[in-house]
């Protein structure tokens, strides 16, 4: 049971949402425009608001899904480990030729289900990093890392070693904007020339 339900997991975070709105509502590949990230923060700068907003809850519901999975079926484990199966799905879709998005809404999901007193500091942490800095990269690196600071002070949280690799894997999945940063072409994300990669849905619904 704990091998399906984390295959189930995987499939679930799988669900390529920016990449289906942009392709139905749009008609067009997300990730051929604005940073090329198939997540909320791309959507927000190519697809408008409402289809955001859209993107952001459907994500953060995969992470929370799979990580009630083993809840809901009495199983003896960890559910974030589900719920960050399912953040792998999300970066690396099965059904989107594996291109995914960097992992930061599905995360909450999971932890909202799994640890809200974590989900609180990781977060804060995101926002708070973000308005300091004004790059979103730094934020979404600083989720993994306030998690693995967490993880090391809190006693009754042993999962030091998964929020490392998630630490790690969080730099892996930004390489290109920090890249970007250090080349300094990565915009801030209060850049007024980011508006002019937005594209007009081919109808109404957005």
């Amino acid at each position: 049971m704990f091998w399906l339900l984390l295959l189930a997991s995987y499939l679930i975070g799988s669900v390529p949402t920016a990449l289906i709105v942009g392709k139905l509502v749009f008609g067009v590949d997300i990730r051929d425009h604005g940073s090329k990230n198939p997540g909320a923060t791309n959507t927000l700068r190519v697809l408008g608001k409402k289809s955001a907003i859209f993107v952001l809850i459907i994500d953060l519901a995969k992470g929370a899904l799979a990580t009630y999975l083993p809840i809901h079926f009495h199983l003896n484990a960890e559910p974030l480990y589900f719920g960050l199966m399912a953040v792998v799905g999300h970066c690396f879709p099965i059904f989107a030729g594996f291109r995914g998005g960097k992992a930061i809404a599905t995360t909450a999901g999971a932890l909202l289900m799994a640890n809200l007193p974590l989900l609180i500091i990781a977060y804060v942490t995101f926002f708070l990093v973000i308005f300091l800095s004004k790059y979103v990269f730094f934020g979404s690196i600083s989720v993994g890392l306030s998690m693995l600071v967490y993880a090391f002070i809190s006693p009754s949280l042993e999962l030091e070693l998964i929020f490392l690799l998630f630490s790690l894997f969080l730099i892996f999945l930004h390489r290109s904007n920090i890249r970007n940063f250090i080349l300094g072409i990565e915009p801030k994300i209060n850049d007024k020339n980011l508006i002019n990669d937005r594209i007009p849905p081919k109808n109404s619904g957005f």
